[in-house]
């Protein structure tokens, strides 16, 4: 198993792009503190952020674009494709999709992909739609044959103008079975109210993982409770959701902690996504 640690799961905005306050964007945690991140027109430095992944003890980062106007903002993919051409190792690019904005969705998402985007992203809370959608079936279709990961954002956001009804897994159940040869991974574990069906269809279905971005790792045993956690954690990719958590470094410190067999703990923080994502 592979000894790199890769963060699948971070956000690098740029200022313009926020619509709500950096601090309320960031949960809290200042990404401000980072000395130099942000140039005179607003938007991130990647050779700031390298080195501040490299004193985290970061080797690889999936950074996220999200199209969702209503809470979030505009971060388009182009204000990340900077990054990747700074280094294209360290930095992998993930496209993001919104049905009320992009059409046809298939044309944007190949867009998207000729940018370099590994991944999609759909995020069903803050763009405002059901993963069961029929709107989204050539998407799904495209990234089984195409061997493109789809990660969903699966849990609850307490940002204003989101919309919790869509956090249900259960508008994933028939997607995950309608296409058996698209993998699916399951960001922020089913936060909120269904931790146990991500854990069941993490568990159930060899196409589908969990991304443990955003839960902090010393709860992860509270939240899965009723599944054996080694036997879970086989299924787990590490993302620290960053701006919105306290330090990535503590994160892996604390999923190093959580006493799993040495395999499990470096398929968690490098392995799996490696795997998932063709690293």
């Amino acid at each position: 198993m592979s000894a790199r640690v890769i963060d699948a799961h971070v956000h690098v905005a740029t200022r313009a792009g926020l619509k709500p306050p950096m601090l309320a964007w960031s949960a809290g945690f200042a990404a401000d503190e980072i000395p130099g991140l942000y140039d005179g027109d607003g938007r991130p430095r990647p050779e700031v952020f390298a080195d501040h992944l490299d004193a985290e003890g970061v080797d690889c980062a999936l950074l996220f674009s999200e199209y969702s106007p209503r809470v979030t903002g505009w971060q388009a993919i182009e204000d990340i494709v900077p990054f990747a051409k700074h280094d294209s190792r360290r930095f992998r690019l993930v496209a993001n999709v919104n049905p009320h904005i992009h059409h046809p969705l298939l044309a944007e998402l190949r867009r998207q992909r000729g940018l370099g985007a590994i991944a999609l992203k759909l995020h069903p809370v803050h763009a405002g739609f059901a993963m069961d959608s029929a709107e989204l079936y050539p998407v799904y279709a495209y990234c089984e044959a195409e061997q493109v990961p789809v990660i969903v954002h699966a849990g609850t956001s307490t940002f204003p103008g989101a919309r919790n009804k869509f956090a249900s897994l259960d508008h994933l159940v028939d997607v995950v079975r309608d296409f058996p040869g698209a993998t699916f991974v399951l960001a922020h574990g089913g936060r909120g109210w269904s931790f146990d069906t991500a854990a069941f269809l993490a568990l159930s279905y060899d196409n589908v993982w969990i991304d443990i971005a955003g839960l902090p790792p010393r709860r992860l045993p509270e939240y899965y409770a009723r599944h054996a956690l080694a036997r879970l954690a086989r299924r787990f990719i590490f993302g620290s959701d960053w701006p919105g958590v306290p330090g990535i470094a503590r994160n892996i410190a604390a999923v190093r902690e959580l006493g799993l067999p040495a395999e499990v703990t470096a398929g968690v923080l490098g392995g799996h996504a490696e795997q998932v994502f063709k690293l």
